[in-house]
């Protein structure tokens, strides 16, 4: 098991119902892998610095996570296809 940070913006018109269900729906994919959340950290609606989808601005959220290497790409894949995620980064912590 490694620690990652996963990094991703979601769409800024979620309302708040719709942005903790994509949060939880991240959430249980990593658990059902036997991984864990550490901390969930909320940043916050930001401006971007180029245009994602035509949109000017997203909910970023950083997630510490716990997981097995080998459960990644399946967790990468999830993420690119989950509508409400405008991008997404997995980052390995030392």
């Amino acid at each position: 098991m490694r620690k990652y940070e996963l990094v991703f913006i979601v769409h800024p018109d979620l309302d708040e119902t719709a942005f903790s269900g994509v949060i939880e729906k991240v959430r249980g994919w990593v658990t059902e892998t036997g991984g864990s959340v550490d901390k969930v950290d909320i940043w916050g609606r930001r401006k971007m610095a180029y245009l994602i989808r035509k949109q000017r601005e997203g909910q970023y959220v950083l997630m510490n996570i716990t997981t097995a290497p080998t459960a990644n790409p399946t967790l990468d894949q999830n993420l690119r296809f989950l509508e409400p995620v405008l991008r997404h980064m997995i980052v390995a912590v030392d």
